[in-house]
């Protein structure tokens, strides 16, 4: 067996040496056995991919230099494997580059046949080649998949659950042979259809001109942690490719982690967004239960989208314990009992762990019915709740436009003014009054939790001013959240919701950074929930 990583692998000529293949693909797993050989900083591909190979112990690879996390894979394992080869891969696509990858193919061949002590059958070759169907491109719109390798598992949870074909361009693709095989040269033309396929993002070829080819819905564009490239193209199509396009990052490690599978349901949430209008039915009630890291928020509302009775409860150990608790305690408040609610909605970190919901619905979603159906003008929306922030754009009917997300860290969240709260021994009350009554101007530096816990312990160690740190950690949090804001094309009208809001200190210093007002409701909490009974009331229609 003979593991290989780039979709310009030469596969179908190591079938015809009777090889059987495997694609690394680096499953959830910590990489203790490659923090043995490489920098814990390294690409988090080559670390899975090395963690997989030894894992499985396979004593055979062929790599593609494509770039120089690859180079150091091929470096670690010259003494550690029985086989090992790199391919050249060249960086555009010509006549010149064809005869070059040619030579490259002929290497291998021929380096692999030494290995194996046998030759090439370029006639099994070719009637390989042949028993392969060229990737059919769909004719309905697709969502396409592009960037860095993407689980399979999120591919398919995807088609299944949003019926919708998807076009896989990654490295490790499937639409691999764009040309036919002559009978001249079956190995050079072979080489060929190989580098013809959709173009590396590594090569210099315009990768534009395909995508405008295709009957594209979405783009989801898959960035690696610790290699700036993909991030680089990223960049580049957000301001060029009039499509929409997700962002996302992984590391290889947590593939179902619950914020990348929020992003990607929000996404394809905003590709469907249609806007339902609103009907009454008699004196019906519905349901919003919005299921947080922090804190569980329940909203009951009347078919006229009159808030009839809401909760707010901490989030305990158990996401359906304290969803059920909000809920029982906004029906209390609203004077109705179960039977009286028509639908339920669930949304947040929890919504799947809810049995009693309908339907579960993103919080992206949520937040902007939720914010739209109080403000119909309102046109971003900052939220920062106690583990994750987000901005929301919309368009004038409430439809999501776009949205970013924190990455995987507290940093500028509820969780991280908790954390300063109690290294400080203040309550977060007193901390959200603080806004302009200070007396030095305190810089936080760092915006990791921990790394800041330790800042603000030598700033009162030397004695500073209380209300100096807490006006120097709201501003921490409002240059995160205006930095996330600066992702997405944000206009006026702002709103701002979720627990941070309540803190006055840092809704100032969000206004003083983006020269505009921020409307807080009246209680920012419940907007996510808000919007989940609205969707809830629209669903029943």
């Amino acid at each position: 067996m003979i593991g290989y990583v780039c979709k310009y692998t030469p596969v179908e000529l190591l079938e015809a040496f009777g090889e059987e293949t495997v694609k690394i693909e680096p499953q959830v797993k910590p990489h203790e056995s490659a923090h043995d050989f490489t920098h814990v900083n390294m690409c988090s591909y080559m670390k899975g991919a090395l963690e997989q190979i030894l894992e499985q112990n396979l004593k055979e690879i062929v790599l593609v230099n494509c770039c120089d996390s690859i180079r150091r894979l091929n470096d670690i394992l010259k003494n550690k494997v029985d086989f090992l080869h790199i391919i050249d891969l060249p960086r555009k696509i010509n006549n010149e580059t064809d005869r070059l990858f040619y030579r490259q193919i002929e290497l291998f061949a021929k380096a692999y046949g030494e290995y194996k002590g046998t030759r090439l059958k370029t006639g099994r070759l070719k009637e390989i080649i042949q028993s392969r169907r060229k990737e059919q491109i769909p004719v309905e719109k697709s969502l396409v998949i592009m960037g860095a390798r993407f689980e399979k598992n999120i591919i398919k949870r995807l088609e299944e659950t949003y019926g919708i074909k998807t076009i896989n361009l990654t490295c490790s693709g499937n639409n691999r042979l764009s040309d036919t095989i002559t009978e001249n040269n079956v190995l050079f033309s072979y080489a060929v259809a190989l580098l013809r396929s959709f173009p590396c993002m590594r090569m210099v070829s315009d990768r534009r001109a395909f995508l405008q080819s295709l009957p594209v819905k979405g783009i989801i564009y898959n960035t690696i942690k610790f290699c700036d490239f993909y991030s680089f193209e990223y960049a580049n199509l957000k301001k060029t490719v009039n499509t929409p396009i997700l962002k996302v990052e992984t590391d290889y490690t947590d593939s179902e982690s619950g914020q990348l599978m929020n992003r990607i349901d929000a996404f394809m949430e905003m590709l469907e967004t249609k806007s339902v209008s609103r009907k009454t039915r008699g004196k019906r009630f519905f349901a919003g239960i919005d299921s947080g890291s922090t804190s569980t928020n329940a909203v009951i509302i009347d078919a006229e989208g009159q808030i009839m009775g809401y909760s707010n409860v901490p989030t305990g150990a158990k996401a359906h314990d304290s969803a059920q608790k909000a809920y029982n305690l906004a029906l209390k408040n609203a004077g109705l009992t179960k039977e009286d609610i028509s639908f339920t909605v669930a949304t947040g970190y929890g919504r799947i762990s809810l049995p009693f919901a309908n339907k579960i619905t993103t919080e992206i979603s949520c937040h902007g019915k939720g914010a739209y159906f109080l403000d119909r003008k309102v046109r971003t929306i900052i939220d920062i709740g106690g583990q994750d922030s987000k901005v929301i754009r919309l368009d004038e009917k409430g439809n999501v436009l776009d949205f970013a997300m924190n990455d995987k860290c507290s940093a500028g969240t509820g969780r991280f003014l908790d954390f300063m709260a109690k290294a400080m021994e203040i309550s977060l009350e007193e901390m959200s009054q603080v806004i302009l009554n200070y007396h030095k101007d305190i810089v936080i530096t760092s915006m990791c939790t921990v790394f800041a816990e330790s800042e603000v312990i030598s700033l009162i160690a030397h004695n500073t001013e209380v209300k100096d740190i807490i006006r120097g950690l709201n501003r921490s949090v409002a240059t995160r959240a205006v930095s996330l804001l600066n992702r997405i094309k944000h206009t006026e009208k702002y709103m701002m919701t979720g627990g941070v809001a309540k803190n006055k200190g840092v809704v100032y210093e969000i206004e003083q950074k983006i020269g505009a007002k921020l409307l807080i409701p009246s209680d920012p909490q419940i907007t996510g929930a808000l919007g989940a009974a609205i969707f809830a009331m629209e669903s029943s229609d």
